[in-house]
């Protein structure tokens, strides 16, 4: 064997052993992630007993939190405090922050389900009588497992480290840590609203509901000849709506729309109001970075065996969900989550831009809770 031919096959040998090495600093960081997950879990672990009780006092603020049936939410600010009671609790299909979508549309195959307090009405499903109407509506909940320091500057994974003003972000990492999402309803069973767009972590507490209206949620409605400014529009008197605005709650474009129809009578039409400045985003917010999700042989015959859907893996996993520490510290590695009853493995490749799904298999000895609200060991 030639001198040369040793040399290729030592270096073969130690990019493997770096290789090697690389993975067990992920597995150590999983292992690390697994502990605070069970520790917190221990540390949070209540009989059902316990759990119904009034909480006393000298109760550590995150079981406060946590205990949103009996305790109210405090959200600091500068001076004073607000004091908010969860009207109820988000049952999702992540039990960790781990691999949760950033945003709702990406979790829009992710069932999840809401359920009232029983304390907050005599009657709680009297509150959702005529949700049902609406086909979205918005969440308004508390970002309760969120205790890191807030900070005036975070880095978006989008701009790969870059810091810019939290105001300016969807960051959960906020001084008032209250996530707002537009969830689509699936149906509403007495107390429990289901809905489709889940990007909240199991046990997330709800501070209020709101439906969807496209009229006023929408800021702006084209039209050939401009743009209609919804919020200068004519108001009517209280409790009633124009033509224009029940077009618009209908979901209808002003192109579709004869304005001068809805004048009436022949009468001469209002002068328009002057033109608003168009919708815009920063770039780096528009601009589109979708990772090719792979999945292995003995990936999809677990898929198969297990009666998981594949789509919403793949719907996660494009996404990127990746901190920006773990894809710039670690590069391409393994990742794992969690997804209801399944623990998913994946490993990126960040040069070729894809993750390939490596293996899916079923929790073990972990107590999951199910979307119909009771709890099992799988």
């Amino acid at each position: 064997m030639h001198e040369d031919d040793l040399k290729n096959q030592l270096t073969i040998a130690r990019n493997e052993i770096n290789n090697l090495r690389q993975q067990v600093r992920n597995l150590q960081h999983v292992q690390r992630k697994d502990i605070e997950t069970i520790n917190r879990l221990l540390q949070d672990f209540r009989c059902e007993g316990c759990a119904n009780k009034t909480v006393k006092g000298k109760d550590k603020p995150e079981t406060l939190l946590l205990q949103t049936t009996s305790s109210d939410i405090n959200v600091n600010g500068s001076n004073d405090v607000a004091h908010f009671k969860p009207i109820g609790i988000i049952r999702s299909a992540f039990p960790e922050k781990r691999a949760v979508p950033r945003q709702s549309s990406v979790g829009s195959r992710l069932r999840s389900i809401i359920q009232l307090n029983d304390g907050i009405f005599t009657n709680p499903e009297h509150s959702l009588e005529g949700l049902a109407d609406f086909s979205h509506m918005w969440l308004i909940y508390h970002f309760h497992r969120n205790n890191a320091h807030p900070k005036a500057k975070v880095a978006p994974p989008r701009l790969g480290g870059e810091r810019i003003g939290v105001f300016s972000t969807r960051s959960p990492h906020r001084p008032c840590p209250v996530g707002l999402s537009l969830v689509e309803i699936e149906k509403i069973d007495g107390a429990t609203i289901s809905f489709y767009g889940t990007d909240m972590v199991d046990g997330t507490p709800v501070l209020d509901i709101k439906p969807y209206i496209p009229y006023y949620d929408a800021p702006v409605l084209s039209m050939d000849s401009g743009i209609v400014d919804f919020y200068d529009s004519r108001q009517e008197p209280d409790g009633e709506e124009s033509d224009l605005e029940l077009y618009g709650a209908a979901g209808y474009t002003a192109g579709n729309i004869n304005v001068d129809a809805l004048s009436g009578n022949g009468m001469q039409a209002a002068p328009s109001p002057p033109l608003p400045s168009a919708v815009r985003v920063p770039n780096w917010v528009v601009a589109s970075h979708r990772l090719s999700v792979l999945f292995n042989e003995h990936a999809e015959a677990q898929l198969q065996e297990l009666q998981v859907q594949k789509q919403c893996i793949v719907d996660i996993l494009e996404a990127d969900p990746r901190s920006v520490y773990l894809r710039t510290k670690y590069g391409s590695q393994i990742f794992t989550f969690q997804l209801s009853e399944v623990t998913v493995t994946c490993k990126f490749d960040d040069n070729a831009g894809t993750v390939t799904v490596v293996q899916v298999r079923r929790n073990e000895n972990i107590q999951v809770t199910a979307l119909d609200g009771e709890p099992r060991n799988t």
